[in-house]
């Protein structure tokens, strides 16, 4: 057996002692840490179904094929291959999508093709910005910080480029 698989044991070990020692109803405190975690759950999930909505939308209505057309000159000039532009553009909104275009990648060009090792390194290297993005702002209450989109996106396109750089050393 390894330490991970006393983590959860050890974590619940820690918060039960600290409960008994600090004179706390165990049971009320995870009853009131479950309810807030539950209000916070339910509080996300019209902007997870906006966010799922949306994307779907945007695959779905083929303006994904077009952007990546209108794309493909700006990311071969960045040194992206022009293969991966439909998964720069997916990857930001939906990271079942992005999965399933690097399933594609692989399949196509194999993953240990410079295509696919650029395409791993990228989807190891970022996230779903407009997920998370609208998830913490959402969570914490932040409305009408506009910057925070075009910095992670600027973020996810340096680390895109630097994905590609890594690709080639390696190849």
């Amino acid at each position: 057996m390894t330490l991970s698989s006393y983590i959860m044991p050890i974590i619940l070990g820690i918060f039960g002692l600290v409960c008994i020692f600090g004179k706390k109803d165990i049971q009320e405190s995870f009853i009131l840490g479950a309810n807030e975690g539950l209000k916070g759950t339910f509080s996300l999930i019209p902007i997870l179904v906006l966010i799922m909505t949306a994307t779907s939308m945007f695959r779905a209505s083929g303006a994904c094929e077009i952007l990546t057309v209108y794309l493909n000159g700006f990311t071969s000039r960045l040194g992206i291959p022009s293969e991966l532009t439909s998964l720069i553009i997916i990857r930001p909104l939906s990271g079942g999508g992005s999965t399933a275009l690097l399933t594609d990648t692989f399949e196509k060009y194999g993953p240990d093709s410079f295509i696919g090792i650029c395409a791993s390194i990228m989807c190891a290297s970022s996230d779903t910005v407009f997920y998370i993005t609208a998830l913490y702002t959402s969570a914490v209450g932040a409305k009408g910080s506009p910057r925070i989109l075009p910095i992670a996106l600027t973020v996810m396109l340096i680390g895109t480029v630097l994905s590609c750089l890594i690709a080639r050393l390696i190849v």
